[in-house]
């Protein structure tokens, strides 16, 4: 049956994605477009791509079905963000250091105009050894992993870059800087993006990332990432600048069609060992991590299976103290049947398989 809201009904109910209005007008648990008339997406278009109302209904209590492949009952993506050699630095002509996410444990202000080294020799650990250490776990249990890569990094370290390509890990992008694009010009944005894709070209193959994840976004950067991909012929299979859902969703693409959004994750992330409240011990860490697990496991096993990120940095859980308890979640999880170890490229093919765009014209 077609629905028949009007554009005001959607301006107050409209949640972020249309599967949830679509579901909850018409009753049914999947996420499906056939109710939906070409009239009333063209109203959804009227709306604008940042929408947000004050009813955030997303999917319900009754979540669209997300089927694993063999039936598995959750699927596990493990995040290595590989920023070491992107961050500020004078070293790369910044005119300043960084000072975020490091291992100096107080508030910290950017050098200026000098060379940082204890800070630029914390960062140099993930690339030296953090690195090495986790792929040699993953790739030890068969666990393909997600890189969110800054494209500079990358060009600062090609042994690392090859061993993740021949690893067969997923290479997504984290910008071509590990910098924060919140209040740069549109015009700077653009040169970042596109001086990106070029440098992920260049290490990669050829390929550019299907996937993006900035952290430290602009109110412009949808828009513009999905321009640019759609001026050069490239696929954008997902965006993941949200933290909203344990499934993905459908949101209306700036470019046109639907931007498919894998939901990334701050309550299961390592970088909680650097703020407070986060992890005061690896334990918490650890039980932090597998209580996630476990907890959508059991709604899973209930008919509702999700995906969870665990997202890491390899100068923080690399560091030999921490490392144990990432090794004791991996082990732990290995030998669940019921998990699914997969990129995020895989769960978003998984559910374009299966929900394709409902934005498509």
């Amino acid at each position: 049956m077609e629905c028949t809201w009007s554009v005001d009904e959607l301006q107050h109910n409209y949640p972020r994605d249309l599967a949830s209005m679509a579901r909850s007008r018409s009753g049914t648990a999947s996420l499906v477009t056939a109710g939906f008339s070409v009239s009333l997406l063209k109203s959804l278009e009227s709306l604008g791509s940042q929408n947000h109302s004050p009813l955030v209904v997303g999917y319900g209590r009754v979540p669209p079905t997300f089927n694993l492949p063999e039936g598995k009952k959750v699927a596990v993506n493990f995040v290595i963000n590989y920023e070491e050699g992107g961050e500020h630095s004078m070293a790369h002509g910044d005119g300043e250091g960084e000072a975020m996410l490091h291992e100096i444990g107080t508030q910290k202000t950017p050098l200026v105009g000098e060379r940082d080294t204890p800070m630029e020799t914390s960062f140099e650990y993930g690339s030296r050894v953090g690195i090495w250490r986790l792929l040699d776990l993953f790739e030890k249990h068969d666990i393909r992993v997600t890189m969110y890569a800054v494209g500079l990094a990358l060009e600062q370290n090609p042994p690392a870059t090859q061993a993740m390509l021949e690893g067969g890990h997923e290479i997504a992008s984290h910008c071509w800087r590990w910098f924060n694009y919140e209040k740069m010009s549109g015009g700077e944005e653009e040169h970042h993006i596109r001086e990106g894709i070029k440098s992920f070209q260049k290490t990669c193959g050829g390929k550019a990332p299907v996937g993006w994840y900035y952290g430290r976004p602009s109110p412009r950067t949808r828009a513009l990432v999905a321009r640019i991909y759609k001026e050069l012929g490239l696929e954008l299979l997902y965006f993941s600048d949200d933290y909203s859902d344990d499934l993905p969703m459908w949101k209306q693409s700036p470019a046109g069609g639907g931007l498919l959004h894998v939901p990334y994750s701050y309550a299961n992330n390592d970088f909680k060992f650097y703020i407070a409240p986060g992890f005061g011990s690896t334990s918490a860490f650890q039980e932090h991590m597998l209580g996630a697990v476990e907890t959508l496991l059991a709604e899973g096993r209930a008919g509702k299976p999700k995906m969870v990120t665990i997202a890491l940095h390899a100068r923080l859980i690399g560091q030999p103290g921490r490392f144990q308890a990432l090794k004791n979640i991996v082990e732990t999880l290995s030998a669940n049947p019921d998990v699914w170890f997969a990129t995020r490229e895989e769960i978003a093919r998984q559910w374009v398989s299966q929900y394709p765009d409902p934005f498509k014209a």
